[in-house]
């Protein structure tokens, strides 16, 4: 069983950034989606939408249109299950409850995954 612990959430104003970070522990298989981990959120009233996403064993990545440009996700460089996501010139419309996840199911970047974080809350203030 894999667990994810987020961190690095908070409050920040219009055109800020901060820096998510996402580690995973606990058995994973060595499947090719295994390795597969994204960032997804979620805000208030509306559906969770995929954000990031990383092929944690080749580095490819995965951006939603709305955050290609501003964020960008990486990998720790000693520790390839821990991911972070760099969130530069943050808007109030990417507030919302981010979770870190693991394992892809299907063929999506930003489709379904099967672990997930309990999430940290990013609010951006105009």
């Amino acid at each position: 069983q894999v667990q994810l612990a987020e961190s690095g959430g908070g409050s920040v104003q219009a055109g800020g950034s901060l820096t998510l970070s996402c580690a995973a522990f606990g058995y994973s298989t060595n499947s090719f989606n295994s390795k597969f981990m994204g960032w997804f959120r979620q805000a208030p009233g509306k559906e969770r939408e995929g954000v990031a996403s990383i092929y944690i064993d080749g580095g490819g990545t995965d951006y939603a249109d709305s955050v290609k440009g501003r964020f960008t996700i990486s990998q720790d460089i000693s520790k390839k299950t821990v991911v972070y996501l760099h969130m530069n010139d943050l808007k109030p419309e990417d507030t919302g409850m981010y979770y870190c996840a693991k394992e892809r199911l299907g063929t999506r970047w930003l489709g379904e995954y099967k672990f997930w974080g309990q999430g940290t809350q990013v609010t951006v203030s105009s």
